[in-house]
């Protein structure tokens, strides 16, 4: 069996990943964890990893608050981890 990659942008840089991986597995492997801050301006990140917690909130494709848990990476897709983040 052929292990597939696809190529999704995120934060502006290109990263290949297999075919199906999470989101979340995307920002891991362009270590970027820190997709929102809290309250108190901590960064957070992924925790629970079903889409119970809403700590992985970023925005795919334009869309904003999309759970990078619960999608799966498809060719050319673009993650932006600014969304969720207080200034």
């Amino acid at each position: 069996m052929r292990d597939e990659s696809v190529t999704v942008l995120v934060d502006g840089r290109a990263v290949q990943v297999s075919a199906g991986t999470s989101v979340v597995g995307a920002l891991v492997q362009a270590d970027r964890l820190h997709t929102r801050s809290s309250v108190s301006g901590e960064p957070r990140f992924a925790l629970c990893g079903m889409g119970h917690c809403q700590e992985c909130r970023v925005s795919i494709d334009g869309v904003a608050h999309r759970l990078a848990c619960q999608v799966r990476c498809v060719e050319g897709m673009r993650v932006d981890t600014s969304t969720g983040r207080m200034r």
